[in-house]
């Protein structure tokens, strides 16, 4: 059983002056793809925030997928002159290989019609018996902070309900291996192009060595991901992102809802800083950074649970409404697959989930949808679009 860090950004508005976040998320993970908390630090990152004095990175050419195929929902058409968007929502989990989290999530996106996106761990996909054939970059063969994917049953198991996951429409992305933040360097924010290249080739043979034992999710699925902890110089993943396949990053953080932009050439969907109404303070919407700010995410505070999971809630639908009738950017939920808190995160957005995906002009979608629904627009409207304000509640 390894440590899982989770970073994410807390609040970003000193970093909107400062052009520095202080970050402050993390966790422990086990090989089954479960959670439990560990004790938290800080650490530093400019992230998305572009340092005074340096120019903003430039876009890069646009990146397409092909369009989808077979028959498709009324939604995912051309806008016609006047008509708004639908309120895309974007549900994603990092880790993605907890069956008990896929049971309770599965059956709510099949009565709501909602499709979700999965951010792998490689390692899940590998038993702790071949924990040596990884190599973070770096680092020690064997080394990892969240651990492995457990014993052979287990990978058969998780064979079964990930493909499950597959056949219902979910899409899976990438949350890389290692899990390597600040404090376990090298961390991911100092890794170079060839680090990464390493870290995603060793995803891909994961992935190819799980598809031999069944698992009929293919390197050519994934296209894209979120780095750990929200961590990375940019300027030298991308490239590797974009070697590899890749159309979109999720590891961003913008201040309030806002529409994708294409940065160094990748669709960049951000984590919105948002508000939290109970409490009028802000924070990056990521189920650990929700954490952070109630209690400092204290282990053994299983029993507050109750009192938590009402607060996220209410943010959610808050975000929501604000966005719904102000620019209907993609609302981004960021969250893992855990039970912090006796599970309250995850309590609060399986029942946002449940309540909100069915709405009227409200589409729950994979990242892969959102970018071929983008594909048929106009490019005049998109740029509008972006020209909107963000979006706060």
């Amino acid at each position: 059983m390894g440590l899982r860090q989770r970073w994410g950004w807390l609040t970003t508005a000193v970093a909107l002056a400062l052009a520095v976040v202080v970050v402050i998320v993390m966790g422990q993970g086990t090989g089954s793809g479960g959670t439990t908390p560990a004790g938290a630090t800080t650490t530093t990152n400019p992230g998305p925030i572009t340092p005074a004095g340096q120019a903003t990175p430039a876009a890069g050419p646009t990146p397409t997928l092909p369009a989808p195929t077979g028959a498709q929902p009324a939604w995912m058409h051309k806008l016609k002159p006047g008509e708004k968007p639908p309120q895309f929502i974007l549900f994603s989990f990092d880790g993605g290989a907890s069956k008990d989290h896929w049971s309770r999530v599965l059956p709510i996106a099949e009565r709501t019609g909602a499709k979700v996106t999965a951010m792998l761990s490689g390692l899940y996909l590998i038993p702790d018996s071949e924990k040596n054939s990884y190599t973070g970059p770096g680092h020690p063969n064997g080394a990892s902070e969240i651990g492995f994917g457990g014993s052979d049953a287990d990978i058969k198991l998780r064979v079964d309900y990930l493909n499950r996951a597959l056949d219902d429409g979910m899409e899976f992305g990438t949350h890389y291996n290692g899990h390597f933040c600040q404090g376990a360097e090298p961390s991911v924010g100092f890794w170079s192009t060839a680090g990464w290249n390493s870290e995603l080739d060793q995803f891909f043979s994961y992935l190819k060595e799980i598809d031999g034992k069944g698992l009929r999710i293919t390197p050519d699925m994934i296209k894209g991901g979120r780095t750990p902890c929200l961590e990375g110089n940019w300027d030298q993943l991308f490239p590797s992102m974009k070697s590899h396949g890749f159309v979109y990053d999720t590891s961003h953080v913008s201040f309030g809802v806002t529409w994708p932009t294409v940065d160094r050439g990748l669709w960049e969907f951000p984590l919105p800083e948002v508000r939290v109404p109970a409490l009028d303070k802000n924070v990056v919407m990521m189920d650990f950074n929700f954490w952070y700010l109630l209690d400092g995410a204290k282990e053994g505070d299983d029993a507050r649970g109750p009192e938590f999971t009402p607060i996220v809630l209410d943010t959610y639908r808050s975000v929501y409404q604000t966005v719904f009738n102000g620019n209907r950017a993609p609302l981004v939920i960021a969250n893992h697959f855990n039970d912090w808190a006796g599970g309250a995160f995850s309590g609060a957005v399986e029942q946002f989930m449940s309540e909100t995906c069915g709405k009227p002009e409200t589409v729950c979608a994979s990242y892969s949808q959102v970018i071929q629904w983008m594909q048929l627009q106009d490019p005049a409207t998109l740029d509008a679009l972006r020209s909107l304000p963000a979006a706060h509640n």
